[in-house]
């Protein structure tokens, strides 16, 4: 029999939805032809007799006129494709099994199969740019959104977020599937083919949907496809057909592979997720400003206000007038304090630093680097020489050199561990951080932790300022021969309207030469997160110079993915998480909370708003207010993106023992008022690993808080990651609370 763990997740007011882990055991079957030789065939078979009371027979039948389809199954019949506007059809062929006929007004070709559980529908242009199909209808939807949703046809507020709200379906849907529910059963509709498709929805007097693939003049693949099957109004039994369509395309690993691979993916079973942040290398607290106010007027000081002048995006303007303010009076204020930080950091970062007028004196180990010249040094090996080099000039009014920044986020990383956090996976969100603070990305990894870089290769920009690195490359000529077009010739624009977006099949060498240079001098980074390459945002290049395909643009972005992964050792992991990326990846950022509506300018971009997510900028090298305010979220959000009602463990059913998966880092554990207690229970429930923002200050706020939970949720989710996860029954609220932890009051009462 299956052993169950029992966890939860609420679906309404009433009643909770309780989901299990399955752990698969060996069973002795009737047919003798089925042999059990070890225990991957155990597995298999088990999953096989599982299928069999999953998958519903059903008959079919089309109109030709209208491509309406009918399913009909104990009697009951239902649309499984709404009818379209009346056609001229010829080479019409209907037998039992196949029905096919062409539009010729239309340029389409349709072929509609039974095969053993599905029918199979073939749509291919003969001259059609575009075509609809299907139109669907039901009482109900679930749609892999996220993680999951179920969509009630009904609902006002479901109504409203989606009128004129057209998804891309690659990236809008993390799965290459959705389901209507009817009264007796539900319809599965597997597409095929991935690209080029839009999903409409109308939704008066209720939410109907459509699908529509277009077919490009520079794609040679005319035809799309659809599997359509027939099941219970039942998640789990969705989920299950699903993947056994994904573990017959050969498209299935395991997180237990994905070990096998590289040891360190297990680091991430039982290990919450945490940026950490710590981007400036010299911090305030280093300095001791009494005695720095007697050198502010010094040629040091000049040196820095003429670097930033000419190579800061802010000018050397606020820098000179602190720089005259503290020479006026006795005190220092924070707001110069900072100001005096930031340009000190600035100059760490900038190649021109070096005069040896000013640097009269540099130690044996700036010797060694100067002679090897500043124009040949590694990121790294320019930092370290920045901060040699500065240290000779200030001498006592800055600590030692081991005690700049990165003694503080080394003490956070060591306060964990002995507070209990044995696994976690620590992000930078800029690999500068730990090329500064080499030492601080050592104790990570001597600690047992994961450590890596945030980075990413969409967009690209002419002149990037030094705090947007991702979009700098050392090949000047990507940004006007290798950035993409759309087909009426214009440049796409990057992220916030920024520069362009780079396209990725010409991106590989400068994948190679960026992450060759990070790594040169050995930090032991293990793991490394890019930026938008799972989140399906992808493209069609019209360029005359590079005509690109969005398959073309997608196989691309996994290729340099599986580049950092398999040549370097990483543990590999992405924004998004969307499910053609599975393979690839072991831990993705987004599937659980996405990004909550770009386009509301109450929370993007009205300040006064209670609902303002925050900048990107802070004060002190510490978490953005973007990461670390916690706001509240309007009522109609919280409906579409947090509601229990209407979240549905789709992609966990699926891909529980394959891809860890958690919050966009907008959207980390702490960031919703009034919502941190019921995400922590969503965690638990669902298998998924908090994500935090920490620095300094906010692990010294938050540390109880944070331990006392993950002393109940590491524990489990380390033993159920490579677990599959099953659907089992409906249980009381009350049920559940008593099955769980008592000791989990505490931290969410």
């Amino acid at each position: 029999m299956n052993r169950k763990v029992v966890i939860g997740v609420s679906l309404s007011v009433a009643a909770v939805l309780i989901v299990g882990i399955s752990v698969m055991q060996p069973q002795k079957t009737a047919d003798p032809n089925i042999q059990s030789s070890n225990s991957t065939n155990n597995k298999l078979q088990v999953q096989q007799v599982e299928l069999k009371n999953v998958y519903r027979d059903f008959t079919f039948d089309a109109d030709p006129e209208t491509a309406q389809l009918f399913v009909e199954k104990d009697g009951v019949k239902e649309s499984a494709s709404l009818p379209l506007p009346k056609e001229t059809v010829t080479q019409l062929k209907k037998t039992p099994e196949i029905i096919s006929w062409s539009y010729p007004q239309k340029q389409m070709d349709i072929k509609m199969e039974k095969k053993d559980h599905y029918v199979e529908v073939s749509l291919t242009s003969n001259g059609a740019s575009s075509y609809e199909w299907p139109k669907v209808q039901g009482e109900s939807y679930m749609l892999p959104i996220g993680d999951g949703k179920y969509i009630p046809a009904g609902d006002k507020i479901w109504r409203n977020f989606l009128t004129d709200n057209n998804m891309n379906f690659i990236e809008s849907f993390s799965m290459r599937f959705f389901a209507v529910n009817h009264k007796g059963y539900s319809v599965l509709y597997i597409a095929d083919d991935m690209y080029n498709d839009t999903i409409q929805f109308k939704t008066e007097p209720a939410i109907q949907m459509s699908f529509t693939h277009d077919f490009p003049s520079i794609n040679s693949n005319k035809s799309y496809k659809f599997r359509i099957y027939v099941t219970d109004n039942d998640p789990a039994k969705i989920s299950q057909i699903y993947r056994a369509y994904i573990q017959e395309k050969g498209e299935f690993k395991t997180l237990q592979q994905k070990a096998e691979e590289n040891p360190n993916v297990n680091k991430l079973f039982g290990a919450p997720h945490i940026y950490l942040w710590s981007s400036q290398a010299l911090t305030l607290d280093n300095i001791h400003w009494n005695k720095l106010k007697q050198s502010v007027e010094g040629p040091l000081f000049n040196r820095i206000e003429q670097l930033l002048k000419q190579y800061s995006d802010d000018g050397s303007g606020e820098f000179n007038s602190v720089l005259a303010d503290i020479s006026k009076n006795d005190y220092i204020d924070n707001y110069q304090k900072n100001t005096i930080t930031t340009g000190l950091n600035t100059a760490i970062k900038l190649p021109q630093l070096y005069t040896p007028t000013l640097f009269k004196d540099p130690d044996d180990d700036s010797k060694a680097l100067l002679n090897k010249g500043i124009d040949q040094l590694s990121e790294q090996e320019l930092y370290t020489l920045n901060k040699r080099l500065l240290k000779s000039v200030l001498k006592d009014t800055v600590d030692p050199l081991e005690q700049w920044g990165a003694d503080a986020s080394t003490n956070v990383l060591k306060d964990m561990h002995a507070s209990g956090i044995q696994k976690a996976w620590i992000g930078l969100p800029n690999w500068a951080d730990g090329l500064q603070n080499p030492a601080m990305v050592e104790e990570a990894n001597q600690l047992g932790y994961l450590v890596g870089p945030y980075d990413s290769y969409h967009s690209i920009q002419q002149n990037a300022s030094k705090d947007w690195n991702t979009a700098s490359f050392e090949d000047t000529s990507l940004y006007d021969n290798s950035t993409i077009e759309n087909k009426n010739g214009e440049k796409i624009k990057g992220f916030l309207g920024r520069g362009r977006k780079l396209n990725p099949t010409l991106s590989l060498p400068s994948v190679k030469q960026r992450v060759n240079g990070i790594l040169q001098n050995n930090i032991p980074f293990n793991s490394w997160f890019i930026d938008c390459d799972a989140t399906g945002e992808i493209y069609d290049d019209y360029s005359s110079d590079h005509p690109t395909t969005e398959q073309q643009d997608l196989q691309a972005r996994l290729e340099r993915m599986t580049y950092i992964s398999n040549d370097k050792k990483m543990v590999i992991g992405s924004e998004g998480g969307n499910d053609f990326a599975s393979t690839t990846i072991a831990f993705a950022h987004g599937i659980e909370t996405p990004v909550i509506q770009w386009s509301d300018e109450d929370m993007r971009v009205n300040k006064t708003s209670p609902y303002y997510v925050g900048g990107y900028w802070s004060e002190g090298g510490g978490t953005p207010e973007r990461y670390a305010k916690t706001v509240p979220i309007k009522e109609a959000y919280k409906h579409i993106y947090i509601d229990p009602t209407y979240s549905l463990p789709l992609y966990k059913l699926v891909y529980n023992d394959s891809v860890i998966t958690t919050h966009h880092w907008e959207w980390g554990s702490l960031k919703i008022k009034d919502e941190i207690g019921n995400r922590m229970l969503s965690e638990l429930l669902y298998n998924v690993p908090p994500l935090y923002h920490i620095d300094q200050d906010s692990w010294k706020k938050n540390k109880q808080m944070i331990t006392a939970y993950l002393n109940i949720w590491s524990p489990f989710h380390e033993k159920a990651v490579t677990k599959l996860l099953t659907i089992m029954k409906f249980y009381p609220r009350t049920v559940l609370c008593k099955a769980l932890h008592s000791e989990t009051t505490s931290v969410w009462s």
